[in-house]
């Protein structure tokens, strides 16, 4: 049996960044929204938003722990799925991988220490600084390796000599052209997803179990972190499109079905080609692509006419650029609309329908974060690295790469399976309001010892 080495390593890498950026995208956004409960807490003295910081952390823990194992398994893959990439480009893209480890310990040392010290300081400003350095390691790390891929994408940095990059220049090529708009993107869309995970949890936790005042409140909290991210990420999307139509315009046309350069482009919203690349059933929003890119509803956008066939990235990418698109506008006007209910007195922004709503936010954040990495990875072909090695070129040629994708796949099923068990057993057991309860009945005996101390008298 011949074995197809391109297609086996395009279905491992596509696994393994599947699994893992659910996993970097949690890692990403909770210690943001740890920040923002535990500060509420502080401002508010409200014990319901400190017991959202521990709780959330505990199970932000064991998603850093499923995540440090992907992310390890996408390093090894580099190696084995791609050994002619590393060769060429490894002396390049040494440092963000190096910086993005760097990042994580950083980010590791300090939630350590954020995790037990819980109630060791008589200021609790003190601990809440603590996790500035760990939102910053977790934003450090998506950071530094999103450069990655913005230099596979707008490589820079180096001299092609004798098909080798020479005189490197390694902070040129990390601080790529590409890598501003697309570690915006990451990140909004990071956060938006992790305050929309949070939220959805609340808003199921009010279905089960009815209002609590925890779970009202975590809901309002976090989706107004939504609200805020969803918009975020609209202009962050408004900003990878501009750069696109700058530096990748066969990427965007290809998004936009835009098959001829002309001025005053529609934007093409929804539709599907017939045999003869014609566009049938889709929406034409008059010289919009236009104004999308270049903010000028009559500027000349590049169409896929002006590329060779054989570099034009596979058509398939508008559908995955319109339900992207799609996602991040559903949150906003979901995030809106819970706002304008909450606001509207004389209607309910805890009725079951927008609760419903919400719950299904969850997997529709994650969807979104999926098809965008799908777009940006499909979009790029069919290059490895854009305009200097093309993926059949990069991919290894062992057939034994067939058994490496279902060696995976294993990992990542028991992997989810646990972590799906583990966080049941941390929280089902334990519920918000019992927590709250046994820590207020401990906090007169902590008062006391704590009395006690400062008197000089022996506690034990």
């Amino acid at each position: 049996m011949v074995v197809d080495t391109v297609l086996w390593s395009r279905l491992v890498t596509g696994l393994t960044l599947s699994f893992h950026v659910i996993f970097a995208t949690i890692g990403v956004a909770i210690p943001l929204m740890v920040a923002i409960a535990e500060f509420v807490g502080i401002r508010k003295k409200d014990n319901h938003y400190t017991l959202m910081a521990k709780r959330w952390t505990r199970g932000f823990v064991i998603s850093v722990a499923v995540g440090v194992v992907t992310g390890t398994a996408i390093a090894l893959q580099l190696a084995l799925v791609w050994p002619n990439f590393m060769q060429l480009a490894g002396n390049v893209i040494a440092l963000p991988l190096f910086m993005e480890v760097f990042a994580f310990f950083f980010e590791a040392i300090f939630l350590g220490i954020y995790l037990y010290t819980w109630d060791r300081f008589r200021n609790p400003y003190l601990h809440w600084l603590l996790t500035v350095p760990i939102v910053l390691g977790a934003a450090m790390s998506a950071s530094f390796i999103t450069s990655v891929n913005g230099f596979m994408n707008q490589p820079g940095g180096f001299v092609l000599e004798a098909g080798q990059f020479m005189a490197v220049h390694p902070l040129q090529a990390m601080f790529n052209e590409a890598t501003p708009s697309k570690v915006f993107h990451v990140l909004a869309s990071a956060y938006m997803t992790g305050a929309a995970l949070l939220a959805g949890i609340a808003a199921f936790s009010i279905l089960k179990k009815g209002a609590t005042d925890y779970a009202k409140k975590g809901l309002k909290l976090m989706m107004g972190v939504l609200l805020l991210f969803s918009f975020l990420t609209a202009i962050a999307g408004d900003t990878s499109a501009k750069f696109l139509a700058q530096h990748q315009p066969e990427k965007l046309a290809a998004a936009e079905w835009h098959f001829k350069t002309e001025q005053g482009a529609d934007l093409i919203f929804l539709g599907w080609l017939n045999a003869e690349r014609e566009i049938m059933g889709a929406l034409h929003l008059p010289k919009a692509l236009s104004f999308l890119a270049f903010s000028d509803f009559n500027a000349e956008v590049t169409g896929l006419d002006e590329f060779p066939v054989d570099e034009q990235p596979p058509l398939l990418v508008h559908y995955l650029f319109d339900a992207m698109v799609g996602v991040g506008f559903a949150l906003l006007a979901l995030s809106a609309l819970f706002f304008l209910l909450l606001l509207w007195k004389k209607r309910n922004e805890l009725n079951r329908w927008m609760l419903r709503a919400i719950v299904f936010g969850v997997p529709l954040a994650f969807l979104g974060v999926e098809l965008g990495w799908f777009y940006a990875e499909v979009g790029r072909q069919p290059w490895m690295i854009r305009g200097y090695m093309r993926v059949e070129e990069a991919a290894t040629t062992s057939p034994s790469i067939m058994i490496l994708f279902f060696a995976f796949l294993l990992l990542y099923i028991l992997l989810g399976t646990m972590c799906v068990f583990v966080l049941r057993r941390l929280f089902r057991d334990n519920p918000a309001e019992a927590e709250l309860e046994k820590a207020a009945k401990a906090k007169p005996d902590s008062l006391r010892s704590e009395q006690a101390q400062e008197e000089g008298d022996p506690v034990s």
